[in-house]
């Protein structure tokens, strides 16, 4: 473990493994603590860097405080020249998807490849909704209707209905968590962080070679969102994953670490054939 300190808070980070880096970014209810499934092949062969956006994990809370995601850019770019990296890898689901869009349109020439699951280009109004909808249900502090609120949402319906064990074994690990009034409190200011991202005319200065992946039962990020950034994107393909809803990572493991570093290192970004 170690701790960026970055405008005077505390960023948690973790490096483990040596060889092609890449940082992997948390969706917005997670922290580097979620990779953990996935680490041993991560950390096989590659610098895979895990990183606590602020409000999230074991970094610092901004109490009190409104800010957009460009402070999460920030703390990446910090982060980049802090390890001494030339150019990195960037994987992002979700949230984290959303940043590393914007820390590949703002710093290009730090961008190896860019991995994006179930993102989108911008803030819609129905997804802003959805957003109102989670902090009005967490200022009741009431951690059993925040779960139902944002959670069954993320997974698929034959995903949810064939693992409602490992559903239940999930509600009993975040009930406690979705209880605690700073979560809520630091999910209500990540929330408000993401209600005016929006990259849509940005997305042409991306130069990295780009993997957009879409699941066809995503309800947070449809995969109209998908196809825009492939459409939008230069050098970008869309790969979709059938019966798979906007927690992807969980519902197809094999196929997201698959994806994931098959992408990042293979050697060459064109070929002639």
């Amino acid at each position: 473990m170690a701790e960026l300190v970055f405008k005077g808070r505390n960023i948690y980070y973790d490096v483990k493994g040596l060889g092609k880096p890449f940082i992997v970014l948390n969706g917005i209810m997670m922290s580097t603590k979620s990779w953990e499934p996935f680490m041993q092949s991560f950390a096989e062969n590659n610098m895979c860097i895990r990183l606590d956006f602020i409000d999230q994990g074991q970094s610092d809370k901004l109490v009190s405080s409104v800010y957009t995601q460009d402070i999460q850019v920030q703390i990446i770019h910090a982060l980049v020249k802090e390890l001494k990296l030339d150019k990195v890898s960037i994987v992002g689901i979700s949230y984290g998807g959303e940043v590393g869009l914007s820390f590949a349109v703002k710093h290009p020439n730090l961008v190896d490849r860019l991995v994006l699951f179930n993102t989108t280009a911008y803030t819609s109004p129905w997804l802003a909704e959805i957003g109102y909808k989670w902090n009005s249900i967490g200022k009741t502090r009431d951690g059993k209707t925040y779960y139902q609120a944002t959670i069954p949402a993320i997974y698929s319906p034959s995903f949810y209905e064939a693992r409602l064990e490992w559903m239940k074994q999930r509600e009993a690990i975040l009930l406690p968590v979705f209880s605690n009034p700073e979560f809520l409190d630091a999910m209500e200011r990540l929330t408000n962080s993401a209600e005016n991202f929006d990259v849509r005319d940005q997305l042409e200065n991306i130069t990295a070679p780009t993997l957009v992946v879409a699941a066809d039962e995503d309800y947070l990020t449809p995969i109209n969102n998908q196809r825009y950034l492939c459409e939008h994107i230069k050098n970008s393909s869309l790969v979709i994953l059938p019966g798979v809803g906007h927690a992807s990572m969980y519902e197809k493991p094999m196929v997201f670490v698959s994806l994931v570093l098959g992408f990042i290192n293979t050697k060459q970004s064109s070929y002639q054939v």
